[in-house]
């Protein structure tokens, strides 16, 4: 993974410049809500106690927040997809402020390998910190699998 910078370099309110390169992933189901895809990255991790399915969901209306505030999106989008279809999926380059920093020593269980160490809550660079709530953002692993790059912007 290309941090660009280490996370012990990342404070709350940085705007950070992230990126990922889109993979391909498969449509494992669609239900009215969501699209779930065989994550590209990832594996399931034996020893966690969480059974994680390998899988990501994304959110079926493009005013959901589970599509709006999520760091990966497909190509296409998920309200066009299918079960069975392949689909990129990557982060597009996006500018984000980091809004809280989780340091688990030891690595977090998540259901997926690697663990985390370190993972960043982060929001639009541009989201109003007055409707900020503690649901708010998305998470980027600072070990993920996925190629994702991260690029201090600005520090306030």
């Amino acid at each position: 993974m290309g941090t660009g910078t280490p996370d012990r370099e990342f404070q709350v309110g940085d705007v950070v410049r992230v990126s990922c390169p889109p993979a391909e992933g498969r449509v494992a189901a669609v239900s009215r809500f969501h699209a779930s895809v065989e994550w590209p990255w990832a594996e399931i991790d034996p020893q966690s106690q969480f059974k994680w399915n390998g899988q990501r969901a994304f959110g079926m209306s493009p005013d959901s927040p589970d599509w709006t505030m999520s760091l990966f999106k497909t190509d296409p989008e998920p309200w066009n997809l299918h079960v069975g279809d392949s689909c990129l999926v990557g982060i597009p380059e996006t500018l984000v402020r980091i809004i809280d920093i989780g340091r688990y020593d030891p690595p977090q269980d998540v259901g997926w390998l690697p663990r985390p160490h370190a993972m960043l809550v982060v929001v639009p660079a541009d989201y109003p910190d007055e409707v900020l709530s503690e649901d708010d953002g998305d998470t980027i692993d600072l070990e993920s699998a996925a190629p994702v790059t991260i690029e201090l912007v600005s520090r306030s």
